[in-house]
């Protein structure tokens, strides 16, 4: 990446930085300033209300519940009983957000020793869970990419251009992911948690992107009878796969654009054109340049169908192939490419040469060379032949 593309990314990333900075100030200090505002007036009323209470005792009060709540200590309630948040299906939902990155931050280690092995435990874990995901992610992508061919079949039969049918791909695969792994869990977490359906979204997203806040938590209010953490565990699994091969996919897919940007400036806005025709570089033998050759328009083969590709986000990766043969990363084989185009001159093939077979009976042995005083080499001496008797 050159240097003036890298300071154009960051200008862009901190521009975007202080517009968020500027946009959630100006929503959320007004509502900040309001609670403040009412504590203040429910302190005072409540010491007006209650004179034999000093300032100074209900200040210590106050200091007290803090240091409750940051220890984890549910006090909403009235019950007398204790109720731990370090249950185990708690502790294996809190063993998982932190492999995972995620760390809503609900309830965290306060002792030395549990945070000593909060370290450990992470440092361990998030390496193994990176291959577990990658593994995940795989078995993920082959399952949609033959349910997305299927589908391309179809488009197929009905005689829709290949490129079309791979945008169509694309966009299927993100579809069903979203359905899957977003809009059901949205309406799941709606009835079990009791929220409202943007509150549902909010915990669905900023889950998967691993940003956990921890102001809201799926499984924090239930029963120990009901095990909704390690639930809510897997479905982070499954769904923090698919995101990171829809990243991945759309990595790829600007990673060809570049080189098709790239293409395009070296070889003239013509070369790019993939629509009509195809370009195909021939090299000739001797001084002669590369010599470019035109094939015919493409002709589509109804009779085959949509080849699948190695992997989950290919499709949109190679949507233009066009950028592809001009970045040397893709070639289209007959073989696999129904829409392979016919040229119209074909290569020349090159002919082999039969080498000569030396016949070692009647070969005769060339004469010794021999050498000068100074070292060079003088040619050897042919005796006369012997006169005729």
């Amino acid at each position: 990446m050159r240097c003036s593309t890298l300071l154009a990314i960051l200008t862009a990333v901190l521009l975007y930085l202080v517009m968020g900075a500027l946009v959630f100030r100006s929503l959320e200090e007004p509502r900040e300033m309001g609670q403040f505002q009412q504590m203040l007036n429910v302190r005072e009323d409540f010491l007006r209300n209650y004179t034999c209470i000093s300032p100074d005792g209900l200040q210590l009060l106050i200091q007290e519940v803090a240091d409750a709540l940051g220890a984890g200590v549910d006090l909403t309630t009235n019950a007398s009983a204790y109720s731990s948040q370090w249950d185990l299906a708690s502790a294996f939902f809190f063993s998982g957000t932190i492999i995972t990155t995620i760390g809503y931050g609900n309830i965290s280690p306060k002792t030395e020793w549990g945070q000593l092995f909060c370290i450990c435990y992470a440092l361990v874990g998030i390496p193994m869970f990176g291959f577990l995901l990658a593994g995940v992610g795989q078995y993920l992508g082959n399952g949609l990419r033959k349910a997305v061919a299927k589908i391309e079949k179809l488009f197929l039969k009905w005689r829709v251009s290949p490129t079309i049918v791979r945008v169509i791909s694309a966009a299927l695969s993100i579809l069903l992911g979203c359905l899957l792994f977003i809009a059901v869990p949205i309406l799941v977490f709606k009835e079990v948690e009791k929220w409202t359906l943007l509150e549902a979204a909010y915990f669905v997203v900023i889950t998967l992107t691993t940003v956990g806040f921890g102001d809201y938590v799926a499984g924090a209010d239930q029963s120990p009878a009901i095990q909704c953490p390690p639930l809510v565990w897997f479905w982070i699994l499954l769904g923090l796969a698919y995101f990171a091969s829809i990243l991945t996919m759309i990595g790829n897919w600007l990673r060809v654009l570049s080189k098709k940007t790239r293409a395009e400036v070296r070889l003239g806005p013509a070369g790019a054109d993939s629509e009509a025709t195809k370009t195909e570089r021939v090299a000739e033998v001797g001084p002669e340049k590369d010599v470019i050759l035109k094939s015919t328009p493409l002709q589509t083969n109804l009779n085959n169908t949509s080849q699948p590709l190695d992997y989950f986000g290919v499709n949109m990766t190679y949507i233009d192939e066009s950028s592809d043969a001009h970045s040397g990363r893709f070639r289209n084989e007959p073989s696999l490419d129904p829409v392979a185009p016919t040229s119209t001159i074909q290569p020349r093939v090159k002919r082999k040469r039969n080498k000569r077979q030396l016949n070692r009976k009647n070969h005769e042995m060339a004469p010794p060379e021999h050498k000068a005083l100074n070292g060079d080499i003088r040619p050897a001496v042919t005796p006369p032949p012997p006169p005729p008797q």
